[in-house]
């Protein structure tokens, strides 16, 4: 029993120096970076995208891409699509309506929490404005001008490189 215990209480000391090394890691991290931007901030700064997939009534579609034009995506494109459940399935969940709009976004990745909370109140909220909405990471944009529009980051230039 005491083994046991001893190894217990072994694992939870490296878990708190592991999440101690990993919370000063990204300490330093931020502190990197704030000072980069500092240095030039007209730099593009390293802000991620992530496309936005929200699936909702097609009568709402309209509504929701307003919506999220509110949280500067410049990139919305809107796909017509069928549900894909049974009648029977529908009838006994009271929905009647299969017809759908796929709502893809591209969207700054801390823009990211704010649009899930205010998507989630309107799909709770408004008549028939039920839906779905999840991210997915983009890992790369080809071009400056092309992060710029997605980004919607008008003043950012290009940082000089040396050499």
């Amino acid at each position: 029993m005491a083994d046991k215990k001893a190894v217990k209480q072994k694992i939870a000391e490296d878990r708190k120096a592991v999440k101690q090394k990993v919370a000063a890691a990204k300490k330093n991290v931020k502190e990197k970076i704030s000072k980069k931007i500092a240095a030039n901030p007209n730099a593009v700064t390293s802000n991620r995208l992530k496309l936005l997939v929200t699936i909702v009534s097609r009568p709402k579609a309209d509504y929701f891409t307003d919506v999220l034009q509110a949280f500067e995506v410049n990139l919305q494109t809107v796909l017509m699509a069928q549900g894909t459940a049974n009648a029977k399935t529908l009838s006994l969940l009271g929905l009647a309506d299969t017809d759908k709009a796929v709502i893809l976004s591209v969207i700054q990745e801390n823009k990211v929490p704010d649009a899930l909370s205010v998507l989630e109140e309107k799909f709770n909220t408004i008549k028939d404005g039920k839906g779905v909405a999840w991210t997915v990471p983009l890992s790369s944009v080809i071009g400056t001008l092309i992060y710029r529009f997605l980004s919607n980051n008008k003043t950012a230039v290009k940082e000089k490189q040396n050499g």
